[in-house]
């Protein structure tokens, strides 16, 4: 997807978003964090088909929705990473002691 974004003074910022098969939209983040998406009727035409306004809550879960891995998955994700982790080879861990080659 193709996004460009641009300040609009005094109300926010515009992101202008095109995707892979020309479809285009806005999103307008004003100074208070409220989004508004704008969904054009064609790539042709700047007729705006529809608005949907979100706070920033709402904003938040249509992202965890539109993400390619839910943050559940996300964070469960992490917790395996973390635990495959070998302390003993941490530079910072002192209790490990020091480390010879053998």
């Amino acid at each position: 997807m193709d996004i460009t974004r641009s300040t609009v003074p005094g109300i926010g910022v515009l992101h202008d978003c095109v995707t892979r098969s020309g479809e285009e939209f806005r999103v307008l983040v004003d100074r208070s964090g409220e989004r508004q998406l704008f969904v054009y009727a064609s790539p042709e035409s700047h007729a705006v088909l529809a608005t949907v306004v979100l706070d920033g809550d709402e904003a938040d879960q249509l992202a965890d929705i539109l993400h390619s891995l839910p943050i559940p998955d996300r964070v469960a994700d992490l917790e395996r990473r973390i635990a495959e982790l070998d302390v003993r080879e941490d530079p910072m861990n002192r209790s490990a002691g020091p480390r010879w080659p053998s």
